[in-house]
């Protein structure tokens, strides 16, 4: 005989007509015995039982209608609690295996590095390689793009703006023939509000994208119709540092100027607040913002008016700066 269920059941569903049936045969009859119900529909009464719109007493044996409400109010608090539990769960997934993924990444290092550069000439490859790399890195992206940018390649903003809300930093390096044309410059104005940082350098540079310092993707054709992805970690971390070189060298733009766009309210704000003396802590407490998202736009204003410092960006503002 089934006992009475202490938990919400594995896969909850709604009773199906033939559990309806059988409850209300035994809420209609005040009480059944267990035997009885048994013979009735086993497989409903069982059901009903987990439910816990049916109790079984085992002192007399009876079976007796509950509440409804009450049993779904329980219900509910059950399968929170175990969804609860799950999320914490998934939480910790990752962590959870980090000395075998330790063990995975020293195997693979000290595994043949002309294993770890791939080279695709079709665009198809490239693009599908391209979707899988960006759907997963989690950290930071770097790309040098030198000439100019098509606008098909800006028009379509929907992965890098998921990129950008999981927590990814973005930095791109142009050529200064991005500031001659209207569309680069107006993506750049907008992507700035989202969070990315852009400079430009004018010197002659190498196409390449870096994600999380771990995979680097570069041209290995003048036509851009080939490309190597490299995953060899001393490779990456020379490509890396080619990419921070030139970056140093760079220069910020004023790409809201340029476009003669206004700033945004809250980085107006936020500014205003830098300018008239408060720190960080303080311009959040006041615009009921996270010190997080403060300092988010803070870093966004330091780009658009390159101040290297919190006091240097206040003085600026403070000048009459747009």
């Amino acid at each position: 005989m089934p006992e009475p269920a202490h938990s919400a059941p594995a896969a909850y569903s709604a009773p199906n007509e033939a559990e309806k049936a059988l409850y209300l045969s035994v809420l209609r009859a005040g009480r059944v015995s267990l035997r009885e119900a048994m013979e009735q529909d086993a497989a409903a009464t069982t059901r009903l039982l987990e439910l816990r719109l049916l109790v079984h007493s085992e002192v007399n044996g009876w079976v007796v209608a509950v509440n409804p409400r009450a049993a779904g109010l329980q219900l509910s608090a059950d399968l929170r609690g175990r969804a609860a539990g799950l999320l914490a769960r998934a939480d910790r997934a990752v962590d959870d295996l980090d000395e075998l993924i330790e063990s995975y990444d020293s195997a693979q290092r000290r595994s043949d590095p002309a294993a770890r550069i791939t080279h695709l000439s079709a665009l198809e490859q490239i693009q599908r390689r391209l979707l899988v790399i960006e759907a997963e890195y989690r950290e930071e992206g770097l790309a040098a793009q030198p000439g100019e940018r098509p606008p098909e390649y800006l028009d379509d903003d929907s992965r890098m703006r998921q990129a950008l809300a999981r927590g990814v930093t973005a930095s791109i390096l142009y050529q200064p023939v991005a500031r001659r044309t209207p569309h680069t410059v107006a993506y750049a104005a907008g992507a700035t509000e989202w969070g990315m940082q852009f400079r430009v350098l004018d010197e002659p540079f190498a196409r390449m994208l870096i994600f999380d310092r771990r995979v680097a993707v570069i041209s290995t054709a003048t036509t851009n119709v080939t490309a190597a992805f490299i995953e060899d970690p001393a490779v990456v971390d020379h490509l890396v540092g080619v990419f921070l070189r030139d970056w140093e060298r760079a220069v910020r733009v004023p790409w809201f100027d340029e476009v003669d766009r206004e700033l945004p309210e809250v980085l107006r704000r936020v500014g205003e607040l830098l300018a008239s003396g408060l720190t960080q802590k303080a311009v959040a407490s006041r615009l009921g913002l996270s010190e997080r998202t403060v300092a988010a736009h803070i870093a966004r204003l330091r780009e658009r008016y390159d101040a290297e410092t919190l006091f240097q960006l206040g003085w600026l503002m403070r000048d009459g700066a747009r």
